[in-house]
């Protein structure tokens, strides 16, 4: 399977960007903006992976140092006393959206604390900003930033190959940074501050993946590649004399400068008709490997060679593991052992079927084995053992027929490292994830060396969609590019599996019922096979339904209120409508052929739609559609719109671009008229979520450009006043593919990225971090301190300590009490809670179920109080009644 990661979302952003004409406008809604901010904690809804990781950097100075870039999803740094990954680049705002994708990263062996990553997505038109080399000396935690006078191409044809930035391991001051699209070879002498081009470099590539690609994307020149130095010709303090660079082009590949960069030569003798995907240098024993593709990768790739270059003598020795007629795939990842420089590694990158290969020489590639072998066709021998356990749905749900297995060893594997310090681990890269093994040496033992998902914390998923319903046992439903979407029941956990029967590559759109929301539906890609899919046990289990004549792909899909019909709106055709699940379609009439579409959440027989401007409404269940009589909404498709559940024909949209109308509309008559909310300038999306305490209005939830900042904000008074719930530092790029707010859980808020994941973000003091709670157990006495710790007119603050004085540990609690004059609980942090009337019960969250005896648990909350503001009298846990201290 070829996966391209030519995301929808990106080019709806384009679009968004670029379309629209500026209609007259609505009138304005007089509102007061407030931009107060709020304290949100945020995490990502585990899913480990999702994309591609085209590069892994180990620092060669400071063990356990190690960084790993993504093509759209930013960069990361290894956290080795948790085997987890960090995220460096969240800080990436909405009008630089294009620096999530990283093209190369660099780790300083000089100075370890200072790193290096050059980003851009696109070089085409597709990312309207120019490409930048970042830099930090806190590894990661902070940057500071060079724009360049030209694009990079983080998710661009070639960015597997590299890496295109390095530092001089001698003198740090010195980097050099490989440009595509014909800019050649660029070089800085103060640390990345400054940037110039090196125009002596003799060739600046001219291999391109389709010259007739029209849209600039497979057509751009891939350019320079990969810069290696040889360390052994410099010493500290002075520039490396001896300077290795990749160039795109299928003659001339690879160049050199043995003065410091001053000149440069091609180098003599070397393979022609393929291209240096990679150059690593031995300086102990003076060899360059190099490892080369017919193709540019990382998903296309043929014919491919393994050649070593002895740098004392110029000679050239093919050491390619199998004869040029057996590949079918490439070379590209390649590493060589630190530890011990004769054992290098390497890999067949394009190899999807029957699955990827990885080789291993330990005599500097005289001779190699095979992560597995034929033993008779199609039966394999492996090297290794698979443990997915962390993250399972990396089987893909498959039962593949031999020779393929599940899960696969890999495939577009273009990242591969030894750690420098550490001969048993190696981590590579794939399509799906980062793959590592600590205890490679088994695998020149005899033994099998044991593969396992080393990729917890880095997140790298693009979202199309989001629904929460508000019962059952799923939190939320995500659709997905390239890995379809799942069913999270704990944010906190790596769900099972994907969706499937079927199993789409993207999941365009989902949704559920909102009154049975065990109903739910989802559209989305896949080459063969039906569009769409129903559940009636909350999307646990899924069932394919028929496609109408025409059908290319997803589309959007809205769920009746009662489940008892659908309308779809896929590629392909027109808007089409059913009752059942779908057995058979019929055309609607009215709208017109890829509308966005949704459903009223309280009438089943209301749908809404929208295309170019228009607002359209279907009152009897999606067969007929009429343009509303609404004006001065946005001219383009760049809109999401919903309807607030529990109140029929309450609309909300959101969309536009900046040479026409942009920003959040209200609709009270279902879409019969619309009002543009004058307190926002610009927003891409719009959800919903559980009402603030005292609120008769569910919160509303929106990515954003509110009193000239770009944000996600929520609003608790149907609009009125937003605060900002993110900060400078939470951003994660482009966040306008949906967005919603959790109906169980004030405060809580579900994000789309284009790269990073579903984002989640509680308030300080709500939300349960993802786990559900523990049902409370607690056996044995109690006794409960309360405190008032602050007070003024109206409201009050309040600490609770529940201390376990039993001899046994509680595996959960529920506190319950009730307030003598009236007071209402306005937040709780700290745990889950309800209040009826005077009444109010807090229960445990995930992560502070557990109480050993003796132990305490606290939690605290603030609250109004008029008249009088006594403590409670008396406390019980569960059932047994606790002392009041």
């Amino acid at each position: 399977m070829r996966r391209t990661r030519i995301l929808t979302a990106v080019l709806a952003l384009a679009a968004g960007l670029l379309a629209g004409t500026p209609p007259a406008l609505a009138a304005h809604e007089t509102a007061k903006v407030t931009l107060a901010a709020d304290s949100y904690t945020w995490h990502n809804a585990r899913i480990d992976g999702g994309g591609f990781v085209p590069g892994i950097v180990f620092n060669r100075r400071e063990k356990n140092l190690a960084y790993a870039r993504t093509d759209i999803g930013g960069a990361y740094r290894w956290q080795e006393s948790t085997k987890t990954w960090t995220p460096l680049l969240d800080s990436v705002g909405w009008d630089r959206w294009g620096h999530t994708g990283v093209v190369s990263l660099a780790s300083d062996s000089v100075d370890p604390n200072k790193v290096y990553a050059a980003v851009g997505t696109y070089t085409n038109s597709w990312d309207p900003t120019n490409g930048a080399v970042l830099r930090s000396s806190d590894r990661g935690a902070s940057w500071q930033k060079t724009d360049l006078p030209f694009k990079l191409g983080g998710n661009m044809p070639g960015r597997g190959m590299g890496e295109r930035l390095a530092i001089d391991p001698n003198k740090d001051s010195v980097l050099y940074l490989g440009a595509p699209s014909g800019k050649g070879l660029w070089r800085s002498t103060d640390s990345g501050v400054t940037w110039a081009q090196v125009t002596d470099f003799p060739n600046v590539g001219d291999y391109v993946q389709d010259p007739t690609d029209t849209s600039g994307y497979a057509s751009d020149n891939q350019g320079i590649t990969w810069v290696t130095f040889d360390e052994s010709t410099g010493t500290a303090g002075t520039a490396t004399k001896t300077i290795y660079v990749g160039v795109a082009d299928l003659q001339n590949s690879v160049y050199r400068s043995t003065d410091a960069g001053a000149t440069w030569t091609r180098l003599a003798g070397q393979p022609t008709g393929y291209l240096a995907h990679k150059g690593v240098l031995d300086a102990v024993n003076g060899y360059l490997y190099l490892s080369y593709s017919d193709k540019g990768g990382p998903y296309d790739g043929g014919k491919g060679r393994l050649w070593r270059y002895a740098t004392a003598t110029a000679t050239w020795t093919d050491i390619s593991p199998v004869a040029e007629a057996d590949t079918y795939y490439g070379f590209s990842g390649l590493t060589v052992d630190r530890q011990h420089p004769g054992t290098v590694m390497a890999t067949a990158y394009s190899s999807w079927w029957p699955d990827t290969q990885l080789f291993r020489s330990t005599d500097s590639g005289a001779t190699w084995t095979k992560a597995w072998d034929y033993t008779s066709y199609p039966n394999r021998s492996n090297r290794y053992t698979m443990d997915v356990s962390s993250a399972p749905w990396l089987t893909f749900g498959a039962n593949p027929s031999p020779p393929e297995q599940t899960p696969k060893l890999g495939w577009m594997t273009e990242a591969l490292e030894i750690d420098p310090f550490n001969s048993n681990r190696m981590m590579y890269g794939t399509g799906a994830t980062l793959y590592g093994t600590e205890n490679l040496g088994n695998w020149d033992s005899g033994g099998q060396f044991t593969v396992k998902p080393m990729v917890q914390g880095l997140e790298e998923t693009a979202v199309d969609d989001l629904a929460a319903p508000p019962s059952g046992g799923a939190q939320l439903f995500s659709a997905l590019g390239d890995i379809g979407g799942f069913r999270h029941t704990d944010l906190t956990k790596v769900p099972s599996l994907m969706y499937t029967s079927p199993t789409f590559t993207t999941t365009t759109s989902l949704d559920f019922a909102e009154t049975h929301p065990n109903t739910v539906v989802r559209v989305g890609d896949l080459d063969s096979g039906p569009h769409i899919a129903f559940s009636t046990d909350n999307g646990a289990n899924w069932f394919a339904g028929a496609d109408p004549s025409g059908v290319s792909g997803g589309g959007t899909v809205a769920a009746a209120a009662d489940g008892s019909r659908f309308v779809w709106s896929p590629a392909g055709t027109g808007v089409q409508y059913a009752t059942g699940f779908g057995a058979s379609w019929s055309a609607s009439s009215g709208i017109p052929a890829g509308a966005i579409v949704e459903s009223d959440r309280v009438d089943p027989k209301t749908f809404y739609g929208f295309k170019s401007g228009k607002f359209y409404v279907s009152t009897d269940g999606g067969a007929n559609f009429t343009a509303s009589a609404a004006t001065g909404l946005p001219s383009g498709d760049s809109v999401r719109f919903k309807a607030l559940p529990g109140t029929k024909g309450d609309v909300w949209l959101a969309g536009g671009a900046t040479d026409g109308a942009y920003g959040l509309w209200h609709s009270t008559d279902g879409g019969a008229s619309f009002t543009k909310l004058a307190n926002v300038d610009q927003a891409d999306t719009i959800g919903f979520g559980k009402a603030a305490t005292g609120a008769s209005y569910q919160t509303l939830y929106t990515s954003a450009k509110i009193g000239g900042v770009r944000g996600i904000f929520r609003s608790t008074d149907k609009g009125t006043t937003w605060t900002r719930i993110n900060d400078d530092a939470h951003q994660w790029g482009w966040t306008g593919a949906a967005i919603t707010g959790d109906p169980r859980v004030y405060g809580r808020v579900y994000i789309s990225t284009n790269g990073r994941g579903v984002i989640y973000g509680d308030t300080a003091g709500g939300g349960d971090d993802g786990g559900g709670g523990t049902d409370p157990t607690p056996t044995g006495a109690c006794a409960v301190t309360y405190r008032i710790t602050n007070q003024w007119t109206g409201g009050f603050q309040a600490d609770v300590q529940v201390t376990n004085t039993g001899s046994a540990s509680w595996t959960g609690w529920s506190l319950g009490w009730s307030f003598p004059n009236g007071q209402t609980v306005g937040q709780l942090w700290n745990a889950d809670w309800t209040q009826s009337g005077a009444s109010v019960t807090a229960k445990n969250v995930s992560w502070n179920g557990t109480v050993a005896a003796g132990s305490s648990v606290s939690f605290g909350f603030t609250g109004t109080w008029t008249g009088a503001n006594d403590k409670p009298a008396a406390f019980k846990l569960g059932d047994q009644t606790c002392t009041v201290a």
